[in-house]
């Protein structure tokens, strides 16, 4: 079950020319691809294109319409190997993945794939998702493309761009014979806007057109000497021949050219955040009107030399914006200004952080300072509420004071302190803001409210009290989480379904002296079903391994939103095949010590069977399968059902779990070893003791999880389960009555007790 449905929004989909499409990134990316007659399309789900795969599984029917073959690939190696049906035919294919993590699973198919050469177009749709609110290692896409000489398409964020990007994407893969990327950051892919729509087109020729005439082509096949005559062809006919199609086609694109003597050269993606940028500096207006020449490069591999020429005639100063490390780009452009002999000053990451997202306010800054070198007046920041103002560049015979005083008192008057950093370039003492560490809390990640995953960390602390600690790789996921507060377990990760082979060094022979703890390895059933099987069981099984593999089993891939794998249960969808059981697999690769836990909320269950697998004398790998589904897509599952029963008036029960503030001792154990978010901290009641008690907050989903765990296993007795009833039914309400008479009896009677006892 997919985190979000698009059942709803992909009709849209079906548009015909001339109407307005209206909707998100990643819909109107699915519209480009019908409307550029693809054949096939595959990929993999991972921020920030997730939704985009979800799109196209809710869209198969509209696909099917076209003949399009559309799969859920197993990886994104899977999904990148797909697109070797373009290589002999004329076959135009998509895939997509998470960039630059996927990239790195794919790179051995599409290094392969770039090297023999495609006949129809290939694109490679990658969501790039750099910067701080990034969760994977801070790397690019553009230096896989340099390394394969795979072209890059970077496209300005909005919808008309984005789409045509994907049109001329296929366009130029195959007047190149190339595979092409087309990068997409997750702003663009969320973003909303319009276009107008073309018509859908089935592929000129099908799948079924390409099994039905077979063709082999055994050049095309990375083989020595053929290998070699590859690299001869990316340098003397496809790159040129990219150049030719970026020049003719004009997909970079040039703004206000000769407005000024200085000018920006800028990723296609930066733009919306540049042209802010300039908006705050009062260099743009509301529209886009930009006072400084801007070169916008929805193409940033390769460069085109006799561009770069053109836009530095006549300017002594050139600024290349290029979000993250290393510079390429910027070096790229060096390159250029020294072969071409071009009289102009290169800036870039000097008055610009060399990595790091480049946000609004950071570009402003860099901006700021690369302007004020060449003698240009900015007083400050526009004003939000008030109308754009221009701030005009100094002629050389004008001092910049005599600039700023023409300019108006209107304009000193709209104007307001840049915020800045500081330390930043240009910082004035007015305009500094304290470090966000001293205004903003720390707010690390962590599991949701429920989370069946949840329990089984807690059941390794509590079985490390006995055994003592021991070495823990991780795993890409929501298990990832359990290195962070409150448990703290964890060393290494290294990569997507690599829990197992991480701890594959850390091995003691059975037998051997000195006995040593084993090592444990954890990943998700995604990773398992992605990579984990054949590099983590399979290896652990071939080379006798001693060490123990949990199996995190949630029902889906949860970590990118939910959508089904082989071992999904509760969904039933017919062009999916289900409901395999991960313990069949591991028996099936040669794993005899294998157990199943069938609920994890169970502590008591999960301990014994960790206790057991760490201390056991079976020789060979030990896996543990610990399942239980998601939390969070339980609850969209159940929560509509709920809703939808408690407006027929029908009889719902919901649980959840509180806290006696009487029966409370304040140790907070329940919350050091859980660390659900629904758990808090509250005054005590009791004026004689001061320790806060815990207090359980209306998110709880009534698991039981940390009341259990809170007494190794024994559910705290301060801890009550309490039914929450909609529509009570006559007898529910007469029990309330009841029990609440009864209670109020005791209560009065012990009322009385102390009115005698008192003093």
């Amino acid at each position: 079950m997919a985190e979000r449905s698009f059942v709803a929004e992909v009709e849209k989909l079906r548009l015909p020319a001339g109407e307005v499409f209206r909707g998100e990134g990643i819909l109107a990316i699915t519209k480009a691809l019908l409307e550029s007659g693809v054949a096939y399309i595959a990929g993999y789900q991972g921020a920030p294109i997730s939704h985009l795969m979800d799109v196209l599984a809710d869209a198969q029917d509209i696909l099917a319409e076209y003949g399009i073959r559309f799969e859920n690939s197993a990886s994104e190696a899977t999904a990148a190997a797909t697109l070797s049906a373009s290589v002999n035919y004329p076959l135009r294919g998509a895939v997509t993945f998470k960039a630059t993590v996927g990239t790195n699973v794919a790179s051995d198919a599409l290094a392969n794939l770039s090297s023999g050469g495609v006949t129809g177009g290939a694109l490679v749709i990658v969501g790039e998702d750099y910067g701080e609110g990034s969760s994977i290692m801070q790397e690019r896409s553009h230096a896989f493309a340099m390394k394969s000489q795979i072209w890059l398409l970077d496209p300005r964020p909005n919808l008309p761009c984005i789409v045509q990007a994907v049109k001329d994407g296929f366009e130029l893969s195959e007047a190149s014979h190339t595979p092409v990327m087309l990068q997409v950051r997750i702003r663009s892919c969320h973003l909303h806007g319009q276009f107008v729509a073309s018509d859908n087109r089935a592929p000129a020729f099908s799948v079924r057109d390409a099994l039905e005439n077979p063709v082999r082509d055994v050049g095309r096949i990375v083989l020595p000497p053929a290998s070699f005559v590859h690299e001869k062809e990316k340098i003397e006919e496809r790159w040129p021949a990219a150049v030719r199609f970026v020049q003719e086609r004009g997909l970079n694109e040039f703004f206000s050219e000769k407005a000024a003597d200085v000018g920006i050269a800028l990723q296609g993606g930066l733009y919306n955040t540049v042209i802010r940028a300039l908006q705050r500096l009062g260099l743009a207006d509301v529209y886009g009107e930009s006072q400084i020449p801007l070169y916008v490069m929805n193409v940033t591999y390769p460069l085109v030399d006799d561009e770069f020429e053109r836009f530095c005639q006549d300017k002594k100063a050139l600024l290349v914006l290029e979000e993250g490390q290393p510079n390429f780009i910027e070096q790229n452009v060096a390159s250029i200004v020294l072969q071409r002999r071009l009289d102009v000053r290169l800036h870039g990451k000097d008055v610009l952080p060399m990595a790091g997202e480049y946000t609004a306010a950071t570009v402003r800054t860099g901006l700021r300072a690369f302007l004020e070198q060449y003698g240009w007046t900015l007083p400050g920041v526009a004003a939000e509420a008030a109308p754009p103002r221009t701030a005009q560049a100094a002629p050389a015979e004008t001092p910049a004071s005599a600039t700023a005083e023409a300019a108006g008192s209107a304009v000193a008057e709209a104007v307001i302190p840049a915020a800045v950093p500081a330390g930043a370039a240009g910082a004035r003492d007015e305009d500094i803001l304290p470090p966000l560490s001293e205004t903003v809390y720390p707010r690390p990640p962590g599991l949701c409210t429920g989370c069946p995953e949840r329990p089984i960390f807690s059941a390794i602390r509590l079985v490390e009290r006995e055994l003592g600690t021991h070495h823990i790789s991780a795993d890409i996921g929501c298990q990832l989480f359990s290195i962070l507060p409150p448990f703290d377990l964890g060393n290494t990760t290294m990569g997507y379904g690599l829990g197992g082979a991480s701890a594959a060094a850390l091995n003691v022979a059975p037998g051997s002296a000195p006995a040593s703890r084993r090592a444990i390895s954890v990943m998700g059933d995604g990773g398992f079903w992605h990579n984990g099987l054949t590099s983590g069981v399979a290896n652990a099984v071939f080379n006798q391994s001693d060490n123990l593999t949990i199996i995190v089993d949630n029902n889906y891939t949860a970590a990118t939103g939910g959508q089904d794998i082989l071992s999904t249960h509760n969904t039933v969808n017919p062009t999916r095949s289900t409901g395999h059981e991960i313990e069949d697999a591991v028996r099936g690769v040669g794993v005899k010590w294998v157990r199943t836990i069938r609920r994890t909320y169970d502590t008591k269950a999960m301990t014994a069977a960790l206790r057991e697998a760490l201390t056991t004398l079976s020789a060979g790998p030990k896996v543990l399968i610990a399942q239980s589904e998601c939390m969070l897509n339980r609850q969209r599952r159940e929560k509509p059902l709920r809703r939808k029963a408690i407006a027929e008036g029908r009889r719902v029960v919901r649980e959840r779990f509180g806290v006696d503030p009487d029966t409370c001792t304040g140790d907070h154990s329940c919350i050091r070893l859980s660390g659900c978010p629904s758990l808090t901290i509250r005054d005590n009641p009791d004026p004689l003791r001061q320790e806060p008690i815990t207090a359980v907050e209306d998110t709880c989903v009534g698991c039981g999880h940390c009341g259990e765990v809170a007494h190794a296993a024994v559910l705290c007795p301060s801890f009550y389960k309490a039914s929450i009833i909609d529509n009570p039914s006559g007898w529910d309400k007469w029990k309330h009555r009841t029990r609440g008479a009864i209670i109020a009896w005791f209560q009065r009677g012990l009322a009385r007790r102390r009115d005698r006892h008192a003093f």
